[in-house]
């Protein structure tokens, strides 16, 4: 019975990983990627989405990035009612393309980090950056829990993927 089990499970598991990405999930990462070509399955450790580009003049697809869900890296990280579900891409020189936040339960969020204020603040920003609220992120009158946890969320994720995937062979 046990075998059987596993049998399906991991046929389940090989079948999916063929399947293309839901059309919600490949517009998030478009608007992370907009010059993207195609993206990948969610894969490896940490869990990570790939984007590619088409490179100029052979057409030949070349990765440009990485996205990534916060919540699946920090998972600890809480704003004031909960995980705040971020999508987050990086590019190959360490920098946010964007952020998309996707879920939360913050009383105040609708002012907060579901503004497209906030998520502007992201784009272009250097992983090396400090991400400081009030000084380098602006912070949000009754939503500092919110603001800070999301944006160390970010910080720490990207710089998480960034050991993983952006530092040179032999350098970790």
């Amino acid at each position: 019975m046990r075998i059987a089990t596993l049998v399906l499970l991991l046929a389940a598991v090989v079948i999916l990983e063929g399947q293309p990405l839901d059309p919600t999930l490949h517009a998030q990462l478009e608007q992370l990627f907009p010059a993207a070509a195609a993206f990948s399955p969610k894969e490896g450790t940490p869990p990570h989405f790939k984007a590619y580009a088409n490179a100029a003049g052979s057409g030949q697809q070349t990765l440009a990035g990485y996205a990534f869900w916060t919540t699946e890296l920090e998972p600890l990280e809480r704003g004031y009612d909960g995980p705040i579900q971020i999508l987050v891409g990086i590019d190959l020189n360490g920098i946010l393309t964007g952020i998309v936040v996707v879920r939360h339960h913050e009383p105040y969020g609708y002012f907060s980090v579901d503004t497209p204020e906030f998520a502007a603040q992201f784009v272009r920003k250097n992983i090396r950056d400090r991400f400081r609220v009030g000084r380098d992120i602006d912070a949000v009158s009754t939503a500092t829990l919110t603001v800070t946890s999301s944006t160390r969320a970010v910080r720490n994720a990207a710089r998480r993927i960034a050991r993983q995937f952006l530092v040179p062979s032999g350098s970790k």
